[in-house]
């Protein structure tokens, strides 16, 4: 029983590491996506996109826009 014990404690700490490195990179952007369009719009100030654009490749687009 305490072998069964310990490997429930090793593989649910593994899923909250996980869990927790994907919360700031996946789940907050989600939640909060205002906060997130405000900074891109900062970091993009100033960027003439067709002139950093490779031709024949999209043009940025709102990576939050729905479809």
């Amino acid at each position: 029983m305490a072998a069964l014990a310990r490997t429930l404690g090793i593989f649910g700490a593994f899923v909250a590491v996980v869990g927790a490195a994907f919360y700031p990179i996946y789940f907050r952007p989600l939640l909060l996506p205002e906060e997130y369009k405000k900074e891109q719009s900062i970091n993009r100030a100033g960027i003439v996109q067709e002139d950093i654009q490779p031709a024949g490749l999209k043009v940025w687009s709102d990576p939050f826009g729905r479809k």
